[in-house]
């Protein structure tokens, strides 16, 4: 033990025992993120009306009533359908932006970047007061193209930084070599560029998938109706009745959120080359 104590954290000369209060700090910190989620997953499999913890009765009971409701059905439809339309505009958009911002010569560029990512400094309920105002206007309120546009916006930034991270790890120099052979930009870009930052484009497109998944604020002022997406069917339900089977709702996305994650860490170590 006293060895590991002394041994080297990194390549530099800073030990595991002067990052102890580090390891201590990061234990707490995920211990806090974690303890709502383990309490929650019990509670799904709950028997009784009420939320509660820990069960008395084990059952599948708010499981088998998440399936047959059609309302419930209709929400995580909904949500499915616009977290993938989603991810579909804000990934191409996203890499578009970052390649031509890594590119660009522009003295402005910087500004362009800002702009961007404005909606991640922006707090979500003066974005979605806008849009709500917006959409009045526009007559595309409680619409699924409401809440792609809304949910891209929301989205762009995570695809912008991603991408933008990965090429600037990227060695240009292969695209201009291509280009210098003939090939034009955008070629050069699909053939030698895009291939090399795949996983980063696969990255933001999970994240843009799971910020529209998982997005509430904005969907409580511009869904409804036929087009409600499954949070904003959760908070109603949570704040109205207390309904047990957002237990069972949030236990499938922690499962489903927590397997597309893995996918894309299984996705990176097989890209890496071996030594």
């Amino acid at each position: 033990m006293l060895r590991w104590f002394r041994s080297p954290a990194t390549d530099t000369q800073i030990t595991h025992g002067q990052r102890l209060w580090l390891y201590i700090f990061a234990t707490v910190v995920m211990i806090l993120l974690l303890t709502p989620t383990l309490i929650v997953i019990p509670m799904s499999f709950s028997d009784s009306k009420y939320l509660e913890f820990p069960p008395k009765v084990w059952s599948l009971r708010w499981y088998a009533h998440y399936v047959n409701s059609p309302d419930w059905m209709q929400a995580t439809w909904t949500s499915l359908k616009v977290a993938f339309l989603t991810m579909l505009v804000a990934t191409p958009t996203g890499v578009l932006a970052a390649y031509g911002l890594h590119t660009s010569r522009f003295s402005f560029a910087r500004e362009v970047f800002v702009l961007l990512i404005t909606p991640m400094m922006v707090p979500l309920v003066l974005v979605a007061i806008g849009v709500f105002y917006a959409y009045v206007k526009l007559g595309i309120l409680y619409t699924v193209l409401g809440l792609v546009l809304a949910h891209t916006v929301l989205a762009l930034p995570l695809v912008v930084i991603v991408i933008g991270s990965a090429l600037r790890t990227y060695d240009m120099s292969q695209e201009n070599a291509a280009r210098g052979l003939g090939a034009p930009r955008w070629k050069a870009f699909l053939t030698v560029t895009l291939p090399q930052i795949r996983f980063a484009v696969v990255t933001g497109a999970l994240l843009a998938f799971l910020t529209s998944f998982d997005e509430v604020v904005v969907a409580m002022f511009i869904s409804g109706g036929n087009n409600a997406t499954l949070t904003r069917n959760m908070f109603n339900a949570l704040r109205d009745q207390i309904d047990p089977t957002i237990a069972a709702i949030s236990t499938i996305m922690v499962c489903v959120t927590t397997f597309l994650m893995v996918m894309v860490q299984i996705f990176g170590q097989q890209r890496k080359p071996k030594a």
